[in-house]
């Protein structure tokens, strides 16, 4: 009876190990986010010469638990006028992208545990980056969904906003990313990574690194291209009538957005895993570039004011997507002159 059980655990062990993969990294993110919001206020005060949060919790670490238990039980409007379908549908949509496209990052190298080899990955996809592209860009149909159904203009115009700039930067995002594609010959994210094992993309594409920057803090709406929330001019965009948990699932879905963008150029730019001159421990040093990574995310936020909207499309088409082709095009050659 125990042998039975125990062969039929090992015939299945795929699958109960894809589980608590996806257990982890849901949880994983679910407790992230309040300490990056912590993070991102106590960077943003010390760059604002202030404190920050240091009342709830010793250095204010508990002031996420006080936000989020506020917002849990606050009363939740919707109005009369609003699809209702739709208006729930929205948020969810904007969380269940942001975390399904985490779950094909890897972030370290494969271990045996049991006889039993362990990926450091929810899913090794050998068209990985694809599938980060693709998923991520189904984010937008919650943001515009909610928009639409809220029944509001401000909402609606904040909605299309965010199409309008997410497609835009997206050329610039995918071009960017071809030329590291180009150079690898792969579309598996793991074999870019062991791609930069002696050296990282981000001395050999410069170019593409900054491009892929940029267009990176466009696609997550961080300052200063946070155009679709635009509260000077908009209220609060797409969600002026949310409200609640359904008003903290836009701005769960933000900030694991930022987090897997920082882990996609760790990936490409940042030799992933890689240490280089220091001894290799793998997700510790993934770990390390990612949060340097966030850290400049929130840098930038304190820094630099929100462009004009006509502004940040010519930036776009007018000089970001040109250069990216040129980019595309240069890699392009020195791939083919090298075979």
């Amino acid at each position: 009876m125990i042998d039975g059980i125990t062969e039929f655990l090992a015939s299945y062990a795929y699958l109960w190990i894809g589980i608590i993969k996806a257990v982890i990294i849901v949880i994983g993110l679910l407790t992230t986010v309040p300490g990056l919001v912590w993070l991102e206020r106590r960077l943003m005060g010390r760059f604002q010469v202030r404190l920050g949060p240091n009342r709830v919790g010793p250095f204010g670490l508990a002031q996420g638990i006080a936000d989020s238990i506020k917002l849990l039980f606050k009363e939740e409007i919707i109005h009369k006028s609003a699809d209702r379908f739709l208006f729930l549908l929205a948020p969810s949509i904007v969380v269940f992208t942001a975390i399904v496209t985490f779950s094909a990052v890897p972030f370290g190298e494969s271990f045996t545990i049991f006889g039993q080899e362990i990926g450091m990955w929810g899913a090794n996809l050998n068209i990985g980056i694809l599938f980060i592209f693709a998923i991520s860009s189904m984010g937008i149909y919650g943001i515009v969904l909610a928009g639409l159904s809220s029944n509001n203009k401000y909402s609606l115009m904040g909605g299309l906003r965010s199409s309008a700039q997410m497609i835009s930067y997206e050329l610039t995002l995918g071009l960017a990313a071809l030329s590291v594609i180009i150079m690898s010959g792969s579309l598996s994210l793991i074999d870019i990574v062991n791609d930069q094992a002696t050296l990282p993309n981000i001395v050999t594409q410069p170019l593409a690194f900054l491009l892929f920057f940029i267009a990176g803090v466009a696609e997550t709406n961080r300052a200063p291209f946070d155009l679709p929330e635009a509260e000077q001019e908009l209220v609060a965009g797409f969600f002026t009538e949310y409200s609640g948990m359904k008003f903290a699932m836009f701005f769960l879905g933000e900030y694991v957005n930022m987090i897997t963008m920082s882990a996609l150029i760790t990936l490409l730019f940042l030799g992933g895993w890689h240490a280089y001159v220091l001894p290799d421990i793998p997700f510790v040093w993934f770990a390390l570039k990612v949060f340097l990574l966030l850290c400049v995310f929130i840098w930038l936020r304190s820094t630099f004011p929100r462009i004009r909207y006509d502004r940040l499309m010519a930036f776009g088409w007018k000089f970001l997507l040109p250069l990216s082709l040129v980019n595309m095009l240069v890699y392009s050659f020195i791939k083919v002159s090298t075979l």
